[in-house]
């Protein structure tokens, strides 16, 4: 282990003292206020973000996955259905397929940015598919364009996963904004979090949004009066106070992140066996990680080599979802989706990020990596 400062994979110490005191305002206020599930914090923070977003409905909830469920059930997708995933994303994309009933049906990735191909999608339709999940993967967008025109002509559905891309844009559209309902994850590790779980489901669908306001307090409009088989997942008052001290700050923290990568990018340039994110013409990519690809099976050892160096990475993510036992699918190959899981390694990445930070990094990759090319 080297003597110098060890790097983490995410620190988020200088984006917490930056919102320190409107944090404990927050806390304060929400004390005082002795109202801490729903209420009038969490109105106004979904006024707040509905408003950020340029949705007419934003409803809080207890997480990311919840938001994912509930959007589901709100778009009366259920058994029978088959809902067209990325294999590449966090469980939770595929799980709540399942957890609604329906049948997740997976295709693969375009390999430059890990995000669903439209074209593979296409493959994947059947006289079941009900909807597709665009995951915008480390803060970048899928092409909603051709997503959107598959959508319109099989008369799908779009459920966007907007869990890693909070502010990200779509030709000037803000991600979430662009489906028929769309789930956000505000986990701490989030490029807008809370400090605990917090989701939201954001659509612009009347009826989407009281079926899951519904849902969300247990299938209830109105306390004891229950129409449907519904969910405890309602957004704590604390973490809406804290969400409202963050969200004034999360484009200029979004900023911060593409002037980080870009960094990374000016660094790491034509290091041999590295490729390096592009982001597609059309999206305003908000970095929620920084993924580079090591070829040549060399990624492990990479990995490994960096940890001893006191420097932390992530693999995101190294089992796809059609090879995990509980989605048995011994049969299909997707080798876009089976190569980046041998290939991905996401660097440090965080707002204020010093570039003495990024050079460390960066020279042990090279070093790593041997001549340039």
């Amino acid at each position: 282990m080297s003597n110098e400062q060890q790097i983490p994979i995410l620190d988020l110490g200088p984006e917490l003292a930056e919102v320190s005191a409107e944090l404990q305002a927050a806390y304060k206020r929400v004390v005082a206020s002795r109202h801490f599930i729903l209420g009038p914090e969490v109105e106004a923070f979904e006024r707040e973000v509905a408003a950020y977003l340029g949705v007419r409905h934003a409803i809080g909830v207890n997480s990311g996955t919840d938001a994912l469920v509930l959007a589901l059930r709100a778009l009366e997708i259920g058994p029978g259905d088959e809902v067209i995933v990325p294999p590449f994303t966090f469980f939770a994309t595929a799980e709540s397929v399942s957890a609604v009933g329906a049948t997740p049906v997976f295709a693969d990735i375009d390999p430059e940015t890990f995000n669903l191909s439209p074209e593979a999608a296409a493959a994947a339709v059947t006289p079941r598919t009900k909807a597709i999940i665009p995951v915008h993967l480390f803060g970048q967008s899928a092409d909603m364009d051709a997503l959107g025109t598959l959508a319109r002509e099989k008369k799908l559905l779009l459920v966007e996963d907007v869990a890693q891309a909070f502010g990200g844009a779509w030709r000037g559209r803000k991600l979430g904004t662009i489906g028929a309902a769309a789930a956000f994850s505000f986990f701490p590790s989030k490029n807008l979090s809370c400090m605990g779980d917090g989701g939201l489901v954001a659509t612009d669908d009347d009826k989407v949004a009281e079926a899951t306001r519904m849902l969300r307090a247990h299938g209830s409009r109105r306390k004891y009066f229950n129409e449907a088989i519904g969910y405890n997942s309602r957004l704590d008052a604390l973490q809406a106070a804290f969400l409202r001290a963050k969200l004034p700050r999360v484009d200029e923290w979004n900023r911060a992140r593409r002037e980080a990568a870009a960094r990374y990018t000016e660094l790491l340039s034509g290091v041999k066996g590295l490729v390096l994110p592009r982001t597609r013409a059309g999206a305003e990519h908000v970095f929620h990680q920084y993924t580079v690809r090591v070829l040549d099976g060399r990624r492990d050892r990479v990995q490994t080599t960096l940890q001893e160096a006191g420097i932390g990475t992530m693999v995101y993510y190294p089992k796809a979802l059609h090879q995990l036992p509980i989605y048995p699918q011994a049969s299909l190959h997707l080798p876009n989706t089976e190569a980046a899981t041998h290939e991905v390694l996401s660097l440090p990445m965080w707002p204020r990020i010093a570039r003495e930070t990024q050079v460390r990094v960066s020279d042990r990759i090279r070093e790593l990596a041997g001549p340039v090319r």
